[in-house]
């Protein structure tokens, strides 16, 4: 339970965010095992209808994400289950994250990494810690620690140094 406070605390005045939040890790306790499945049927048919549903958020309840993840607007946003998605992550609206073809592989986004509007993130690839995924981009390889990658497709547009990254 502190850990959920310290996240709400973290996205501060992102209602939306809070809310999906707060939703997600809620119906996710209850994706454990078969008995939990059972007990929280009707908690995880709430989040559907409200997150999936009336909030255009399509991210699975089983999907594996890190603490304090932030989502801005949320509208048109589909995360696949596949995908693992680490900690401090920011996510914007109009955005798709999962596999090429049914059945596929999904990527693995590292911790404190922000996703812009619009973009599309596919495939069997890793988004390395620190990196800016630009508005707009298709990601379809690797993206190496603490890069910003912005085209379709994406390419690494510049480095960004250690000081960056602290805000210093």
């Amino acid at each position: 339970m502190n850990n959920l406070i310290n996240e709400i605390k973290y996205l501060k005045g992102n209602c939306k965010g809070i809310f999906f939040l707060v939703a997600f890790r809620i119906s996710s306790a209850f994706t454990k095992n078969k008995m939990t499945k059972i007990i929280g049927f009707p908690i995880r048919i709430l989040y559907k209808l409200n997150i999936q549903w009336v909030l255009g958020i399509d991210i699975d309840d089983s999907t594996k994400i890190g603490k304090c993840f932030n989502v801005y607007h949320g509208q048109s946003l589909i995360i696949n289950k596949g995908v693992v998605i680490g900690s401090n992550v920011i996510v914007r609206h109009n955005t798709t994250i999962g596999n090429s073809r049914n059945g596929g592989d999904c990527p693995i986004i590292g911790n404190n990494v922000e996703i812009g509007a619009n973009s599309v993130i596919i495939g069997k690839i890793t988004i390395g810690n620190n990196s800016i995924i630009a508005a707009g981009s298709v990601v379809i390889t690797d993206v190496p620690p603490n890069s910003l990658v912005a085209g379709n497709p994406a390419k690494v547009k510049r480095i960004i140094d250690e000081q960056q990254i602290n805000g210093t």
